[in-house]
């Protein structure tokens, strides 16, 4: 049987206990409670940083665009499959599949996990706001488009015409470039544009003979010297 205390003792002891409870209001001072403070708001700060991140980054997703629409004017198939084939590296890097939706000419980027042996597994979408969605009946598309392929292609007759196959195909080649780049006719070409043409574009995408590649640069300089093609 416990011993009772009763008296003086028992109430010397009830006072110690709420004096050392009355003392106590939280973290021993007050730097403890501006760390406490400041850990929570970063934890806050944290999450609503990661719910305004996009899971597939804005330039990522241009370059999709842009490799898309590469794909889809390219004139030789091998072309079209290496610029699918690039997307699809690019947005795999993400987590994220890339599929054209023919119905609407829509490029639309799916998260992995949505998408079983190609298909996409509507029962396992959750939240449909992380697809992402691009038009690709965009200007490339339009009559903008069509004026600059006009001029182009009056420039490629030319340079056929008056210098050989060989130096028509790489301004064919110049011209896709051109136009599926930057919206523009060859002949208005800058120098960086023709730069960037011969040394990236050009080894990776223009699938060139032996002839062609040794005189790709010749042809450059041809068709952005044309003054008397109709138009110029």
């Amino acid at each position: 049987m416990a011993e009772r205390t009763d008296g003086p003792e028992r109430e010397r002891g009830t006072n110690e206990a709420n004096s050392e409870a009355s003392e106590w209001n939280g973290p021993d001072s007050d730097d403890e409670r501006v760390d406490s403070t400041a850990e929570a708001t970063d934890e806050v700060t944290a999450e609503a940083t990661d719910d305004q991140t996009p899971e597939v980054p804005e330039d990522v997703v241009d370059e999709a665009e842009r490799l898309t629409r590469l794909a889809d004017e390219a004139a030789v198939d091998e072309a079209a499959e290496a610029y699918r084939d690039r997307r699809d590296d690019l947005v795999d890097d993400h987590d994220f599949t890339a599929r054209v939706r023919e119905e609407d000419d829509t490029l639309v980027l799916y998260p992995e996990e949505w998408v079983e042996d190609g298909t996409v597994r509507f029962d396992r979408i959750e939240d449909t706001d992380r697809a992402v969605e691009v038009s690709l009946s965009g200007p490339d598309h339009g009559a903008e488009w069509e004026a600059v392929e006009a001029r182009n292609r009056e420039i490629v007759d030319a340079i056929a015409e008056r210098h050989g196959a060989d130096h028509a195909a790489n301004v064919r080649a110049f011209a896709d470039f051109m136009g599926n780049h930057y919206l523009k006719p060859v002949d208005d070409a800058t120098e960086e544009e023709r730069e960037e043409f011969l040394t990236e574009y050009y080894p990776r995408n223009a699938w060139p003979s032996e002839e062609q590649e040794s005189i790709v640069a010749e042809s450059v300089g041809l068709a952005t010297e044309v003054d008397d093609v109709p138009g110029a």
